[in-house]
């Protein structure tokens, strides 16, 4: 029995999804049906991975836009990796990701950028890609750091929270959810964005919502109003361990009675109600991991989270030992 690669075609579009259904490692963000809201905006060069013919592993992949010779898994989502549902462990996933260099290599690439899944999405113990990554030689060249709040384990909650979520219930702030909300909440954000660092979201409001559209059960958008207007929000992308924070926005009223307080408590809730073991805010980070937003980071461990890191690799496919297997 041998392993081999070969590009993705959009033949493939529907053996891929339900094979993420089952992948340890898999989230909404690796399906093709949310890779394909980018359009042409990346070039693919995806991968399947299989064994005498058999689908055992996807490797999601584009071009970098910052670099022709570069290959990312990938440049359009949070993280990539190399996703499988329990057959690529220990030497076979050596051999798979020794394989997965050999190709872009061929192919003419010069380097190759792993953006590791975080271990808090994936179903059960699946780090044998980081193991294979050390005997190849790639090396971590970003870390950020999100983070993170075990729904099974909680840390202590700080008294200012206590105390702020409290102002917020006496003020009388209402949760509301659905996608509703999301169009009016997206304008806070986008003015919150511009006025306090002169930048858009990752998404524009005609994707966000043709991606909530997509998958309903994976992305919540939960606000808080006072007197029907809102004052501050959330958007959570759902997986199968975790609810992830994509977006957190307030106003200045929204500061004043706390009501971002109330949103988060309501959000974590949902997340244990819902048997999650995560509530991830997000990484607080900026220059590629070099800057730690300090304040930014306090204050989301203020509600019982700790740290969880993403790691990027990168691999000079020309000196490389990709046939270490």
């Amino acid at each position: 029995m041998s392993l081999n690669v070969r590009a993705f075609t959009s033949c493939d579009h529907h053996i891929w999804d339900a094979f993420c259904q089952g992948a340890l490692q898999a989230t909404l963000l690796h399906t093709r049906s949310f890779l394909s809201y980018h359009g042409d905006r990346f070039t693919d060069q995806s991968l399947v991975v299989e064994e005498d013919g058999k689908c055992v592993g996807l490797f999601p992949a584009a071009v970098s836009p910052q670099d022709s010779n570069t290959i990312v898994s990938h440049p359009g989502i949070t993280y990539g990796g190399v996703l499988h549902q329990g057959a690529l462990q220990g030497e076979k996933m050596l051999t798979a990701m020794s394989k997965i260099g050999l190709h872009y290599k061929q192919m003419g690439y010069s380097r190759l950028i792993y953006k590791a899944v975080p271990s808090i999405y994936h179903r059960a113990p699946a780090e044998d890609d980081l193991y294979a990554l050390y005997r190849l030689g790639y090396h971590k060249f970003r870390c950020d750091l999100s983070s993170t709040i075990d729904l099974e384990n909680r840390l202590q909650v700080s008294e200012r929270r206590r105390r702020s979520f409290k102002k917020a219930s006496k003020f009388g702030i209402q949760i509301v959810e659905g996608g509703g909300q999301l169009e009016i909440f997206w304008n806070l954000l986008e003015r919150n964005l511009k006025n306090k660092h002169g930048v858009k979201p990752v998404h524009d409001i005609r994707e966000i919502v043709l991606l909530s559209e997509k998958f309903p059960d994976n992305i919540r958008c939960i606000v808080a109003k006072l007197n029907d207007e809102i004052l501050a929000g959330i958007i959570l992308f759902i997986t199968n361990t975790a609810y992830h924070a994509q977006y957190i926005s307030t106003n200045e009223k929204g500061n004043m009675v706390s009501a971002m307080d109330k949103v988060v408590e309501y959000s974590i809730s949902a997340a244990i109600q819902e048997n999650k073991r995560w509530f991830d805010f997000g990484i607080s980070n900026e220059n590629d991991g070099q800057y730690l937003n300090n304040g930014l980071y306090r204050y989301k461990c203020e509600f019982g989270g700790g740290g969880i890191i993403h790691e990027f690799y990168m691999s000079d496919l020309k000196g490389n030992n990709l046939n270490d297997n």
